[in-house]
């Protein structure tokens, strides 16, 4: 007498159990390529172009110096002083699918961020786009003010309101073309000592800002407030824009090319040419990192990715500013040297080391990982 069932005597049962089975596995399947395409809250971050800013680009539609210096005596260079930059996978229109977002996950060269850290809530890719483009001039102008600085200039500067950001606390009080003279009552004629002063201001206690408006010096009252990025800081919500008075004309032709990260490079550049010499000695080197008028260097975003790129354009040898040697420690590509920096002068020593194959140890770097 038989105390159990045996399917075996019976196929139908197992068919049925097979049947389920495969159903079960193709609407997994599916279920997991209709997730893998759905947009994800995330940009994906990877090297950008590469530009030498000793050699020559493409603008406006003809090929010229990246850097020209019209009727500057100028000197021959060879090798590459990089500038490298970073694009952006997405926008709040259009976002990467979480496929696009794992692959990055495990690709060393790319980064996958918020949406909301590159692309803030209410502000429009155009207006992250103007921002950007009000930073590269910005760059360009600190730039060639540190350059000629340390070639023996003096230069004057004046600071102005060259827009607001969303939902700024300065609209309505301050105005485009304002020239800033000074925040409570300390002098603002670059932007990072601008930056500087609002955030030790604080946020939600009024400054006083000295400007001068169609000629008439006034001073006006501004609350400021917190951004809204991952990593809050006071502002006033303005774009603002630098001018100096330069002994002469330094052209930086760039082309949809936005934030102020290569001015370190811009600066190198311009001395290079109008020094006897080459800064690099004919070597491949690349770099980042903001710079004012004074010659500080100042970390930026995306170090990573622009390591990468230094190493896919060729170049051995890259000049990090200090202040990302925590994202650069461990991260470095093979291949590839990193020398830090901390301002112009540590920048020129670097080039100095790397130009005569000197012992670059005792130069400052980022800890070892």
């Amino acid at each position: 007498m038989a105390l159990f069932t045996d399917d075996r005597l019976d196929p139908k049962p197992r068919r049925r159990i097979a049947w389920i089975g495969w159903t079960l596995l193709i609407a997994a399947l599916i279920g997991t390529f209709a997730f893998a395409t759905v947009p994800a809250p995330y940009v994906i971050e990877q090297p950008g172009p590469v530009f030498n800013t000793l050699g020559k680009v493409s603008f406006q539609h003809k090929e010229v110096p990246l850097i020209d210096i019209p009727g500057q005596k100028t000197y021959p260079t060879k090798g590459t002083l990089d500038m490298l930059t970073v694009s952006v996978v997405g926008s709040r229109e259009q976002s990467p699918s979480w496929f696009e977002v794992a692959q990055a996950w495990l690709d060393p060269s790319k980064a996958v961020l918020p949406l909301d850290y590159v692309y803030p809530k209410g502000e429009s890719v155009q207006q992250s786009n103007q921002q950007g483009t009000v930073d590269m001039q910005n760059s360009q102008k600190d730039a060639i003010a540190a350059a000629l600085t340390k070639l023996g200039y003096t230069l004057p500067s004046t600071l102005t309101v060259g827009g607001f950001s969303p939902k700024s606390p300065s609209a309505g009080i301050l105005k485009d073309g304002d020239t800033i003279v000074s925040v409570n009552g300390q002098t603002a004629n670059t932007v990072l000592g601008l930056r500087a002063i609002i955030a030790k201001a604080g946020a939600g206690t009024p400054v006083a800002v000295d400007i001068v408006r169609a000629g008439k010096p006034q001073t006006v009252q501004v609350t400021p407030v917190l951004s809204t990025d991952p990593k809050p800081a006071p502002i006033i919500g303005i774009f603002p824009a630098i001018t100096y008075s330069f002994p002469f004309e330094v052209k930086i032709q760039l082309e949809n090319v936005g934030g102020p990260s290569a001015g370190q490079m811009f600066a190198l550049g311009i001395i290079d040419k109008l020094s006897p010499g080459e800064l690099n000695g004919g070597a491949k080197v690349a770099g980042t990192g903001t710079i004012d008028a004074a010659g500080d260097v100042g970390g930026i975003g995306g170090i990573r990715q622009k390591m990468y790129g230094a190493v896919d354009a060729g170049a051995t040898w890259f000049l990090a500013p200090y202040s990302n040697c925590d994202e650069v420690t461990g991260h470095v590509p093979h291949g590839l040297t990193v020398l830090a920096v901390k301002t112009l002068d540590d920048s020129l020593a670097a080039l100095k080391a790397i130009s005569t194959k000197a012992d670059t140890s005792g130069l400052l770097s980022c800890p070892a990982g």
